[in-house]
C-alpha cells in the first residue's frame, strides 16, 4: 500500500477515535451529573459539588451541569456569615450562575440564585438589583417582589435605627410622634423612596399571591416606616399605625388559615397562585 493511500485510512481511524473518545467522555459526564443530582438529593453537598465538577470537565458542554453546581455550592454558604471562606464560595457559585446566563441570559434559576446569594452575604443593593432581573423575566414572581420589598424595610429600619438613636429615641413602632422635625426631615430624605418602593412590591407580591402571610406581615412593617415620615401630621401618622395593625392582623389570619391548609393533608392536586401543581 503506498503512503498516499494510507494517510487518508490514518485519518479516518483518527476521527473514528476522536468521535468515540469523546461519546464516551460525555456519557461518563452524564454518569457524573446523575450521581451528583443523588448526593444532592441526600444533601450530601460536598460530594455534589465533586460529581458536578468532574461532569463539566468531561463535558464542559452538558446542561444543566454548571448550574447544578452552583446550587450545591450555594447550600454551603452560611446566611449573614461575613467570612472570606464563606464570602469566596459565595463568589464562587456567584460566577458559575453567571457563566450559565452567558449562554442563556433569561435563566430565571440562575438569576434568582444569584439575587439569593447576595441577599445572604448582605449585598442588598446587589441583591435588589438582581431580583428586579427576575421580575424582568418573570413580572408575577411574588418571592422576587416580596424580597425587594424586605430589602426595603431593612434599608429603611437601619436608617431610622441610625437617625433615632442620637436623638435619644427608641423606635416605638407608631410613627415616633416626639421625632424632633431635623430628624424627621432626614427620615423623609432617606426613607421616603424606600418606603414607596416597598409598598410596591411587597402589593405586587399579595397580588400575585393571595396567601402570601409573610408579604403581608411586611406590610404592616413598612406601614410603620411610613408613619415616621408625616413629621407632626397626626391625622396621616395615626392613619399609617391603623393600616400596619391592619395587615398584621390579615398576616396572622392567613398564616393560620395556610396552616391549617397543610394540616388537612393531600386532597389532590390543586394549582398555587403560579399556576403550579402541588
Amino acid at each position: 500500500m503506498n503512503r498516499s493511500v494510507r494517510l487518508p485510512i490514518l485519518a479516518a481511524s483518527l476521527v473514528v477515535m476522536a468521535v468515540t473518545f469523546t461519546g464516551c467522555k460525555r456519557l461518563a459526564a452524564r454518569d457524573q451529573l446523575n450521581k451528583g443530582v443523588e448526593a444532592y438529593k441526600a444533601g450530601k453537598y460536598e460530594a455534589a459539588i465533586a460529581h458536578f465538577q468532574t461532569a463539566i470537565q468531561d463535558d464542559p458542554t452538558l446542561p444543566m451541569a454548571k448550574n447544578y453546581l452552583a446550587t450545591a455550592l450555594s447550600q454551603n454558604v452560611v446566611p449573614g456569615l461575613s467570612t472570606p471562606d464563606n464570602l469566596k464560595i459565595a463568589n464562587q457559585a456567584i460566577d458559575i450562575y453567571k457563566q450559565v446566563l452567558e449562554q442563556d441570559p433569561s435563566d430565571v434559576n440562575s438569576i434568582k440564585g444569584i439575587a439569593s446569594l447576595y441577599f445572604n452575604i448582605k449585598k442588598l443593593d446587589d441583591a435588589k438589583q438582581w431580583q428586579e432581573k427576575v421580575l424582568a423575566v418573570d413580572p408575577k414572581d411574588p418571592e422576587a417582589a416580596y424580597t425587594v420589598g424586605v430589602i426595603d424595610w431593612t434599608e429603611a429600619h437601619e436608617n431610622a435605627l441610625k437617625i433615632l438613636a442620637p436623638a435619644g429615641i427608641n423606635d416605638d413602632g407608631l410613627g415616633n410622634a416626639k421625632l424632633p422635625k431635623k430628624e424627621c426631615a432626614q427620615l423623609q430624605a432617606q426613607n421616603g423612596p424606600l418606603v414607596e418602593d416597598g409598598l410596591k412590591y411587597l402589593n405586587m407580591a399579595i397580588q400575585n399571591r393571595p396567601d402570601y402571610d409573610d408579604a403581608m406581615a411586611y406590610m404592616n412593617l413598612i406601614y410603620r416606616r411610613k408613619a415616621d415620615l408625616e413629621c407632626g401630621n397626626e391625622a396621616a401618622r395615626k392613619a399609617d399605625v391603623a393600616a400596619a395593625d391592619d395587615w398584621r392582623d390579615k398576616a396572622m389570619g392567613t398564616r393560620k388559615a395556610n396552616e391549617a391548609k397543610k394540616s388537612q393533608g393531600p386532597g389532590g392536586i390543586v394549582m398555587d397562585s403560579n399556576g403550579n401543581m402541588k
